[in-house]
């Protein structure tokens, strides 16, 4: 048996899953993480590329470059041009993140769902009543990226950044066994709630959400790397004009992201729960 078989064996036990990442010291293998990925050494390069390649399904054919001076620049990759098309559709977000539809539907009562019979309020995910009241109605759709995928985001439409609130909190995996084992895990996490307004004024919000061993998350247009040690401000003002599928930022390895939309949207016909979604294709179409 080959050790990615192994793994992936180990791994499909739910119970032994979420013991082996999430009852560990979750803040330090965090921190630890951001600080090896930074190591500027071939053969520490080489080799933590080489371990991750043999337990999991990491591709890099699509990457601009293939060849890293550290970790995070293997996590971090640009793709080459024309690898992601975005659906030009205006009656269409796409999706911000190469992904796995989690959790999506309809906002209920100021409630979303983590995983089937595990809700939250979105108040409590966003820290603010009423930007949780502003979308009443709307949409949510959560997308998980795996350690393997492309971990830039994009913007899904046409849109204007106004703010980004930091949240500071834990770094509980966020993969299906710890969703259904850890109530409001999304709002216990370290997360950015990133608000923005679509062409017609209505509101669009992110909310990517960090987890273990993601060292840190970051904006393009903003000159601060939010991670597990930043200590402020929470409260970041923007002013950043995007075109649909321009880059917003990334993670420094996988997590995932809530899109948090105005009422008027249904899901794509493409984009159902389980399934798989890249950067660019439609996640939600706006009704009528």
């Amino acid at each position: 048996m080959t050790a990615r078989a192994l793994f992936a064996r180990i791994l499909a036990h739910e119970g032994l899953n979420f013991v082996l990442t999430n009852r560990l010291p979750r803040r330090w293998l965090t921190v630890f993480m951001g600080w090896w990925s930074r190591i500027e050494n071939p053969l520490v390069c080489r080799a933590s590329i080489a371990v991750w390649r043999a337990f999991s399904d990491l591709d890099l054919s699509e990457a601009r470059q293939t060849r890293f001076a550290t970790l995070q620049e293997c996590f971090t990759r640009e793709l080459k041009d024309g690898a992601r098309p975005i659906d030009r559709d205006p009656a269409t977000l796409a999706s911000p993140c190469d992904a796995l539809v989690g959790a999506c539907g309809e906002i209920r009562d100021g409630l979303v769902l983590q995983a089937k019979g595990s809700p939250y309020r979105l108040e409590d995910l966003l820290c603010d009543p009423e930007l949780a009241r502003s979308l009443a109605g709307g949409r949510y759709a959560t997308l998980r990226l795996t350690s393997t995928m492309y971990h830039r985001f994009h913007a899904p439409d046409d849109l204007r950044v106004e703010r980004i609130d930091y949240v500071a909190g834990d770094a509980w995996n966020v993969n299906p066994p710890a969703l259904a084992r850890v109530q409001r895990l999304y709002c216990r996490n370290e997360r950015a709630v990133v608000r923005c307004r679509l062409a017609d004024g209505a509101p669009l919000v992110l909310v990517p959400v960090a987890a273990i061993l993601v060292a840190s998350m970051r904006f393009r247009f903003v000159d601060v790397r939010l991670h597990l040690r930043y200590r402020g401000p929470n409260v970041i003002p923007c002013d950043a004009r995007l075109a649909k599928g321009e880059e917003m930022g990334w993670f420094e390895h996988g997590s995932t992201i809530i899109v948090l939309a105005p009422p008027g949207y249904a899901p794509a016909p493409d984009a159902a729960a389980g399934g798989r979604i890249r950067m660019g294709e439609a996640l939600l179409r706006r009704e009528g």
